[in-house]
C-alpha cells in the first residue's frame, strides 16, 4: 500500500467494502510529515552512509470496538506528502487484522494493487531494456 497512489488505493478501499461505509476510528498519532535520513552504501554492499533526507508522512489510527476483544491498531508511513493516503493505509492496515475484513481485504484490496504494481514494474523493465545498447569489439585482418 505504501507504494500505491492515493487515488489507486482509494478506489480499491471503496470497491473492498463493498459501500459500506469506513469505520469509526480515533488518532493515535494522525497523519504528520516528517524527514527521514535515507541511508546508503559504498558499491550498494559498503561502508553506510548518509545519502539524503526524505519526505515521509505517517499516521497511526485505533478503530472503534465496542466489545472488548481488545483495539486494533493501524500504522502506515509512506514516501511524499499525502497526508490522506497515510490515512486510507492506516485504516486498511487496521481493517486487514480484523477477521470479518481480512479475506475479503486480501483479495479486492491487496492482490489487485500488487498486481497493478508487478505490471508497472514490468512495463519500466520493458522500456529499460529497449534502450540497452551492445557493444562487439571487432578484430581488424592485419
Amino acid at each position: 500500500m505504501a507504494r500505491s497512489a492515493r487515488t489507486d488505493l482509494e478506489a480499491a478501499l471503496n470497491r473492498a467494502m463493498e459501500g459500506l461505509p469506513l469505520p469509526a476510528f480515533d488518532w493515535l498519532r494522525p497523519p504528520e510529515i516528517g524527514l527521514a535520513m535515507v541511508r546508503g552504501r559504498v558499491g550498494g554492499t559498503g561502508d553506510a552512509f548518509n545519502l539524503g533526507e526524505a519526505t515521509v508522512t505517517r499516521a497511526t489510527l485505533r478503530l472503534r470496538d465496542e466489545s472488548d476483544e481488545g483495539t486494533t491498531v493501524g500504522v502506515a508511513c509512506h514516501l511524499g506528502r499525502d497526508r490522506r493516503r497515510a490515512e486510507l493505509a492506516a485504516i486498511a492496515d487496521a481493517l486487514l487484522q480484523t477477521p470479518q475484513h481480512h479475506a475479503r481485504l486480501q483479495a479486492q484490496l491487496i492482490a489487485p494493487l500488487a498486481s497493478q504494481l508487478a505490471a508497472k514494474q514490468a512495463q519500466r523493465q520493458q522500456d529499460a531494456a529497449s534502450t540497452r545498447v551492445e557493444f562487439f569489439t571487432m578484430v581488424r585482418g592485419d
